[in-house]
């Protein structure tokens, strides 16, 4: 019996969250063995994923490690998991981020550490669940169960205006999430009409034909849900206030792999089940991309707040992402998902930089820096390489995720892409602009002068982002290889309906209904 290996890598931290609630943590070292025992379940998790990864065969385009089981069978639930080309980096990119969210945090949380430490693990199974479901049900148990986590580590470890941000962010993704629900019991009654059989396996559901009124509805719903959590404008008010309440370990989760949640789920399911609606709502889709880049870079031009220009910063870079999906071409959505990634360790990093000055100063007023140069060079050396991969710089990883995804829009729209490349732009402005007051010039406040460079534990932490960046901008083809099968196979899926959506629009513009003559309504 083959070991099952995807089932180890989703349900290891919750196990691991589990047996710290039956640890003691009544004293300060009863936290650090607390904090070093999450640590090592999270870097068990990471290298079981580099496991998968190195068994994976890059050049299927199919799932695989699939594991299959009878659930809850008379309504034909299955636990069905799966990995392919898309979702294997972004559970990399899970296990990668998870100890070092740890890590980032190791001294500026210090009440409730034992609980601290099971949320943020509990956290990891639901966003590793996320991105190996192959079932509908199982997929939304998943999605909704991630919630409660981070609602707990903004709403207990967050700061003065915690409470309104977690209450906030439950409540825009849950309003989402319920629409979706509706969608996916719709689906499976579907199917029963369809074949007598209840089912919420995703093979299945791509094999429904369904009018395209139908279908319009049921893609609406979906990318409603993951509208809001990627964010998409003008979804997007909860996330600046969720990240500059979070604590770092929340931020850099949160940003790093909980907005991926939203493009993975237009990806692997918008799109895919309901080609003909997703290509017909593409422009509009990726028209609020485009709003959304040069929005978010504009607002995170004139942020006070260090973590808020993050945030605003992450609006845009995310749009980038919708626009190389809504192209819906190889380039387009290699581009999307390598954009993914960057996003993830670049302003994961920045979230945790921010971090460490704030824990040094108390404050993220950018005005109350200056000149760290002098006081921290290794930290600014750090600093300065992620910077200027979020902005991407050739040779770094930002470069190869935005190119790509502009040159799929390019392929698709051009105006949209040429609006796009004008984020690029302003990225760089208001990036280096925050770069050269925090960092440049003379130390004007006596606080900063002798402020402490990077810690052993701080190297551990930005360190392997830093390489990241660097690895992922000079040799891409590691991580586009193994994906380009998947996306392939994706593209020529959503791609066949072309015809399909060409009959649509001709009957549209003649007044007959738009209904599809293979399809039955």
């Amino acid at each position: 019996m083959a070991l099952p290996l995807l089932s180890l890598i989703v349900f290891l931290p919750l196990v691991g969250a589990m047996a710290l609630l039956l640890l003691p943590n009544r004293d300060g070292a009863r936290d650090e063995m607390i904090r070093q025992l999450a640590l090592g379940v999270a870097l068990v998790t990471f290298a079981l994923t580099l496991v998968a990864w190195r068994q994976f065969d890059a050049a299927a385009a199919g799932y695989q490690f699939v594991e299959r089981y009878a659930w809850i069978p008379q309504f034909g639930i299955n636990y069905t998991l799966g990995l392919d080309g898309v979702s294997l980096f972004l559970v990399v990119l899970t296990g990668f981020l998870t100890p070092l969210a740890l890590l980032s945090s190791w001294q500026g949380v210090t009440k409730k550490v034992k609980e601290f430490c099971f949320f943020v693990l509990a956290l990891e199974t639901g966003m590793l669940g996320v991105f190996v479901a192959l079932d509908l049900f199982l997929f939304y148990v998943f999605w909704d169960a991630m919630l409660v986590p981070m609602y707990f580590l903004i709403g207990v470890w967050g700061y003065e205006r915690r409470i309104y941000a977690a209450v906030k962010f439950i409540l825009y993704t849950m309003a989402g999430s319920v629409l979706m629900l509706v969608a996916i019991i719709a689906l499976a009654v579907m199917h029963q009409q369809a074949t007598g059989q209840y089912s919420f396996a995703l093979e299945d559901i791509e094999s429904l034909q369904m009018g395209f009124s139908t279908e319009l509805w049921l893609f609406l719903a979906f990318t409603l849900a993951f509208a809001i959590k990627v964010p998409l404008f003008p979804f997007h008010t909860w996330l600046p206030d969720a990240h500059v309440e979070a604590p770092t370990a929340g931020s850099v989760i949160l940003a790093g792999v909980l907005l991926k949640m939203g493009t993975y789920g237009l990806l692997r399911f918008a799109f895919p089940l309901f080609p003909d609606a997703g290509l017909a709502c593409a422009p509009y889709l990726a028209a609020l991309a485009v709003i959304g880049i040069i929005y978010g870079a504009l607002v995170a031009m004139v942020q006070p707040d260090l973590k808020k220009l993050v945030a605003y910063s992450s609006v845009s870079h995310m749009g980038f992402v919708v626009l190389g999906i809504c192209a819906m071409n190889l380039q387009g959505i290699q581009g999307a998902v390598y954009q993914m990634l960057n996003h993830g360790v670049s302003t994961g990093a920045l979230f945790m930089i921010v971090g460490m000055l704030s824990d040094r100063r108390h404050t993220r007023l950018i005005a109350e820096f200056g000149g760290l140069k002098h006081a921290m060079p290794r930290l600014v050396a750090c600093f300065l390489i992620i910077t200027l991969s979020s902005i991407g710089l050739p040779g770094l990883n930002g470069f190869v995720g935005e190119f790509l995804a502009i040159l799929g829009g390019f392929l698709w729209r051009p105006t949209y892409a040429v609006l796009a490349a004008s984020g690029v732009i302003l990225s760089a402005v208001y990036m280096l602009w925050m770069f050269q007051r925090v960092n440049y010039g003379e130390v004007t406040n006596p606080k900063n002068a002798r402020l402490p460079d990077l810690s052993a534990r701080e190297w551990a932490a930005i360190g392997p982002t830093v390489v990241m960046a660097i690895v992922m901008g000079i040799v891409p083809n590691l991580f586009l290889r193994p994906m380009q099968p998947a996306v392939t196979r994706l593209v020529e899926r959503v791609q066949a309906q072309r015809p399909a959506l060409a009959d649509i629009n001709l009957e549209s513009e003649g007044d007959r209904g738009p209904k599809k003559a293979h399809h039955a309504d």
